[in-house]
């Protein structure tokens, strides 16, 4: 199944400056010029205009084409002419450009068309309208699992939880069907046509199972946000022995999510401890800025001189490069060591974090669970506001303080240390019973544990070490599910 992801993002409009909640993104700085900890702005790009000002099919297919051809970070791939006619969408025609970068794993439909007003609500909040769970699937079996459940949500006030599996599937035109009839159908998405598209008022009946026994359960699609931080177990201090260990589970980087982050290292701070566990083992992605924001937290003993990473563009728009230096925030802490907990579901911005700190904390930062995604370039957002138009191009290449962007095919052999866990939904997530988080434990206290190898699959799809259970990846996601993996 293919899967669209915008992960990294960076506005045209603003750079990198706009979205991060708190704290603000990086500011961009002249290319080639010495790096100073306070980088000179430079002028905003702007797109090239192009003649024409209408929404028909071929007018939108043609802006597309245009900004791809100015801004794309991989220019060599696009072929020399592509006529747009037989291509019945945008989105159709913008896979035909950039098939040569998919190919070559490098572009791995990071580069689309959404909504404007859509992505803007979800960035902001976290805005999205379902029954606010995230599926985990065994196709090979046949069975549908509950991999998160979030608060405020219509899964969550029918007492669905992390474990359940949902075992039927009905509506009130289709009687009650056993979850493996769907899976029989075949095609590119049966689970996600079983749920129905995400508009709200919309009414499944589910049969579920799960420590609270078997029952039916009525579900209504509604409007909702997001927490980006779980208020029931996003940030807590876990005890191991005689030692305190922060916990922070992160699912998304949302402007939302920077007060939230500061709360918990705020904590952390003020309790003295050293040893951190960052979750993003669901994340997909999201905001540069607040990723940095991220990064600044886990940096209290970095000097204002030191890098954080480089944001490229191609050679012909070098002038748009930024530096991002450490910058001091009053919550931060001076880690000893960090375990990230990871799956082929974190990607991107998720992965731009675990990147910058393997130069600074090298063997002390390690990558818990199994192989991430592989997504080391971001996209900038090109508007056309006239037809709620906004296409999300790879244009920038992402790389920490040493330079290093080479995880194509995920984090696992660029990080000096990990260790190899089960996503294991029969615990809460941040539960030292749960399997990535004993390794992060064990991780964090010197004990021994198994690396990841370097054949672990990467990629949304990829399965959990030793399970057949993957996120389910709608065929066509909106925002949310691109940085969401597995949200229905």
């Amino acid at each position: 199944m293919r899967y669209r992801r915008s992960g990294v993002l960076l506005s045209v409009a603003a750079l990198l400056s706009a979205c991060g909640g708190g704290g603000g993104g990086s500011a961009p700085v002249t290319g080639g010029t010495t790096p100073t900890p306070t980088p000179t702005p430079t002028a905003t790009p702007t797109p090239t205009p192009v003649a024409s000002t209408g929404c028909s099919l071929r007018e939108r297919q043609d802006w597309a084409a245009a900004q791809l051809r100015e801004w794309y970070l991989f220019p060599e791939t696009l072929p020399a002419s592509l006529d747009p006619t037989p291509y019945s969408s945008v989105d159709t025609y913008v896979d035909a450009l950039t098939a040569t970068a998919r190919g070559q794993r490098r572009d791995r439909y990071f580069t689309y068309l959404t909504s404007i007003r859509g992505e803007d609500a979800f960035y902001a909040t976290g805005s999205s309208a379902g029954f606010g769970f995230r599926l985990s699937g065994d196709t090979a079996a046949r069975r549908l699992f509950i991999a998160e459940t979030f608060e405020g949500t219509p899964a969550a006030g029918g007492g669905i939880e992390r474990g359940d599996e949902i075992l039927a599937i009905g509506s009130g035109d289709t009687p009650l069907r056993p979850v493996r009839e769907y899976y029989n159908f075949g095609g590119a998405d049966p689970i996600g046509v079983a749920l129905g598209p995400n508009t709200p008022g919309l009414v499944r009946t589910l049969q579920v199972t799960g420590p609270a026994g078997t029952r039916l359960v009525t579900l209504t699609k509604t409007e909702y946000d997001i927490a980006p931080v779980s208020s029931r177990y996003g940030a807590k201090i876990l005890t191991d022995g005689d030692r305190r260990v922060g916990y922070v589970n992160l699912r998304t980087f949302i402007s939302s999510a920077d007060p939230a982050l500061r709360t918990a290292f705020a904590n952390f701070r003020a309790q003295g401890i050293t040893d951190i566990i960052v979750d993003m083992r669901y994340n997909g992605g999201g905001l540069i800025s607040v990723a940095e924001n991220l990064v600044d937290l886990l940096g209290r003993d970095r000097a204002a001189t030191d890098v954080q990473g480089y944001t490229s563009f191609r050679p012909e728009k070098a002038t748009n490069d930024t530096v991002r230096y450490f910058r001091t925030v009053a919550e931060s802490v001076a880690p000893t060591r960090v375990a990230f907990i990871g799956t082929g579901g974190t990607a991107s911005a998720s992965e731009l974090v675990i990147n910058a700190y393997t130069p600074y904390l090298r063997n002390r930062a390690a990558l818990i669970g199994s192989n991430t995604y592989g997504k080391p370039v971001g996209q900038i957002a090109l508007d056309r506001p006239a037809c709620d138009d906004r296409l999300r191009v790879v244009a920038i290449a992402v790389q920490n303080s040493a330079r290093s962007a080479a995880y194509f095919d995920g984090l696992a052999t660029t990080v000096e240390a990990s260790c190899a866990a089960n996503d294991d939904i029969s615990f809460p997530m941040g539960d030292p019973r749960e399997s990535s988080t004993a390794r992060a434990l064990d991780f964090l206290a010197g004990r021994p544990c198994t690396r990841i190898t370097a054949t672990t699959a990467s990629g949304i799809g990829s399965r959990s070490l030793a399970t057949d259970r993957e996120l389910l990846i709608p065929a066509k996601p909106d925002t949310a599910q691109r940085e969401v993996p597995g949200l229905f």
